[in-house]
């Protein structure tokens, strides 16, 4: 007779859609046992644990959280016969590496399917994109000026990215700027959240996301899933927008799950053509005619502004850049970097020798950044070690160029001059995005 124990599980995760898949796939099922998460990616959230209040009653101690490098031992250690694979924006290959180590071990890989997609009562559009750092934001952004132009009632729900506390962030809710301070959420969160507080509207985020669902419900008449990295949406949308990138002709194709986004997506809008390649562009037409000939495409300008460009023209000048765009999502460069260029900087400074603490690690470990830097917090320390290091810079240029999307001056209260880069999507052939809005809005 078959064994009657649960399968135990090990779920390899970010922070994020581990969390999400686990709340909608085991947490109620007693046939599996999920034995541990591990985590990868994000810093100082391994050596955690996911605590009993969301785990549930089949989990009354919670489920613990290990570092990825673990996965063998855990293995091993609880007979795991199952791994489940949940994070995004990593290459095909490392995928199944981390097949061929679960398997070498024994142990079947998953990669869960819809089975872990919310259904919603109300219209979704999904913005979702294969790589990081594509365009999602500024999509999002005009989403809104569409939505709000016909009347209606918009709650936007993001992807998770609780590093905190988890039980304080299954819920959460923000409106306002003290809505943001109170709930002392990272740089990271605030590049996501900000623009919506600034916007007047109301985005919703956490670790609970059927709760999350059904909160934003009832305050919207349409609810935009705003995808993190290049994740899939954890809500069925009605109108399904994938960002693709032309400075990055081809990874549409290598990276996971950004494909899976290329194939399901229904509008597709290649961002960037302002100053993409011609030869990148033709390549990125030609695969998505291939993979996805259904889906409708737009061609759209990353359209970047400052408030006063003399602030740069012949200045020198240190350029800082979205996190997560320019580290795991392999941008030597983004929005900052290209204000540089466009008004006419003396020159762009290196950040690497004023780099401090934790920011010297980041240039080891992602090699391709020279010219600009990142706008990594996810804890305090690493915020100070940010702050630091703009400030030790300061001494030898004119001015710091910010092109993340919030006010990282008034964030890391910097007492140097600066300048914020804004960056908006303007469509430029194909459907507009109240083209494709226009069968759900109201």
């Amino acid at each position: 007779m078959p064994s009657e124990d649960p399968v135990a599980v090990v779920i390899l995760g970010a922070a994020g859609r581990d969390f999400h898949d686990f709340n909608m796939l085991y947490r109620s099922d007693p046939s599996h046992r999920v034995v541990a998460f591990t985590a990868t990616q994000i810093p100082d959230i391994d050596d955690r644990r996911y605590p009993p209040e969301l785990a549930g009653p089949l989990y009354p101690d919670g489920v613990p959280i290990h570092p990825e490098g673990d996965l063998e031992s855990l293995i091993a250690e609880h007979d795991v016969g199952m791994v489940v694979f949940a994070y995004s924006d990593v290459s095909h290959e490392h995928v199944m590496h981390l097949a061929a180590r679960a398997n070498a071990c024994g142990a079947d890989f998953v990669l869960p399917g819809d089975r872990a997609t919310l259904k919603s009562t109300k219209p979704v559009v999904s913005v979702t994109a294969v790589r990081t750092g594509a365009g999602k934001s500024q999509t999002a952004r005009k989403i809104r000026a569409v939505t709000n132009a016909a009347g209606a009632r918009v709650a936007a729900i993001r992807h998770p990215m609780p590093y905190g506390n988890l039980v304080r962030q299954r819920l959460q809710r923000f409106e306002t700027f003290a809505d943001l301070d109170e709930a002392e959420v990272t740089i990271e969160e605030r590049e996501e959240y900000e623009p919506y507080v600034r916007d007047g509207a109301i985005i919703f985020a956490g670790a609970d996301y059927e709760a999350i669902l059904r909160a934003a419900e009832l305050e919207a008449d349409l609810i935009i899933w705003d995808g993190g990295n290049n994740d899939t949406p954890f809500i069925q949308p009605d109108v399904d927008l994938c960002v693709v990138d032309p400075h990055r002709a081809g990874h549409e194709l290598r990276y996971w799950p950004g494909e899976a986004n290329l194939r399901r997506a229904t509008a597709i809008i290649i961002n960037k053509v302002d100053t993409a390649e011609p030869e990148a562009l033709e390549q990125l037409r030609a695969t998505i005619a291939e993979t996805n000939p259904t889906a409708s495409v737009t061609e759209a300008a990353s359209t970047v502004r400052v408030d006063d460009p003399t602030q740069i023209a012949g200045k020198r000048v240190l350029v800082v850049e979205d996190g997560p765009t320019t580290t795991h999502g392999e941008m030597s460069y983004g929005a900052g970097w290209v204000a540089a260029q466009q008004y006419g900087a003396a020159e762009v400074v290196d950040p690497r020798p004023y780099a401090v603490g934790s920011i010297v690690d980041v240039f080891a470990r992602y090699s391709h950044l020279e010219r600009v830097l990142p706008a990594m917090g996810y804890g305090e320390a690493q915020r100070r070690d940010l702050r630091e290091t703009i400030h030790r810079a300061a001494a030898d240029v004119d001015v710091t160029v910010i092109g993340t999307p919030i006010d990282l001056a008034r964030v890391l209260a910097l007492e140097t001059p600066s300048v914020q880069v804004y960056y908006d999507l303007d469509e430029l052939r194909g459907p507009t995005l109240q083209d494709l809005l226009a069968p759900i809005l109201p």
